[in-house]
């Protein structure tokens, strides 16, 4: 029977060959990997399928355990690169609105993505620990954000609550405040593994109820746009049950 590690570990391995296919298949990147428009780059589609393409292999490789720790390593620091090196530069000095809170959600998106491959791959007996920690760390800054988001922009994000369900503004409160004590509880260490277990039930169960029906409403023609949503969430889901399953644990 999988436990939580492994179940995390595929689910987010899943998450990253989704949004390389996509990436092969819109001839682009996912809106939130890179913050400017792609237009300008030489060669886009060919460096979209190169891109793609790894990203698909790479989360194969951590959904079977095949080099994946090597791949989690160099992934995590590949897109950590981006958001220290490029998102937080664009942001303070290209973005017009870098004192505007909810710009910097895409930022947060990609700080939990990297910060995530770091912790899976901390869940292979014998690696570094250490790393794993401060990958935890920013993951539950960005889930903490999230967080602040529900309360900074909950009425703009109210029509996202599906019709069938009463009172949108309400559960976009109420969601928030589990984000928020997730994330504290990951970085002061309490009730982690109870925390993230319920962290990560949680965010699947929104992937379930809200990122597929909207993803099979888009019907692909957004661009990607809600697909990316969808993969991203079952990605953070994964993460989630990865530290409560205990990392750089001996699995069993």
């Amino acid at each position: 029977m999988l436990n939580l590690t492994n179940i995390g570990r595929i689910f987010y391995g899943i998450a990253i060959a989704g949004l390389g296919l996509l990436t092969i298949y819109y001839k682009d990147f996912p809106y939130m990997l890179i913050p400017l428009k792609h237009s300008w780059i030489p060669g886009l589609v060919s460096i979209a399928y190169i891109f793609g393409a790894l990203l698909v292999m790479a989360g194969i490789s951590i959904v079977f355990g095949k080099w994946a720790w090597q791949v989690s390593l160099v992934l995590g620091a590949m897109l950590m690169l981006i958001f220290f090196f490029y998102y937080i530069p664009y942001q303070l000095m290209v973005s017009t609105e870098y004192m505007h809170y909810g710009d910097w959600e895409n930022a947060a998106k990609e700080l939990a993505l990297g910060s995530g491959a770091f912790i899976v791959a901390g869940c292979f007996p014998g690696k570094n620990e250490k790393l794993v920690r401060i990958g935890s760390i920013l993951y539950a800054a960005a889930i903490f954000s999230f967080g602040l988001d529900h309360f900074v922009y909950g009425k703009e994000a109210a029509d996202y609550v599906p019709s069938w369900i009463p009172n949108h503004i309400f559960w976009i409160y109420f969601a928030g405040i589990p984000l928020i004590g997730s994330g504290l509880s990951i970085i002061l260490k309490i009730w982690v593994r109870t925390i993230a277990t319920l962290l990560g039930i949680m965010i699947f169960i929104w992937f379930l109820i809200l990122h597929i029906p909207y993803t099979i409403a888009s019907s692909l023609n957004d661009g990607g746009g809600e697909a990316t949503s969808a993969f991203l969430a079952l990605g953070y889901s994964g993460i989630a049950f990865v530290i409560a399953g205990g990392v750089g644990k001996k699995k069993t």
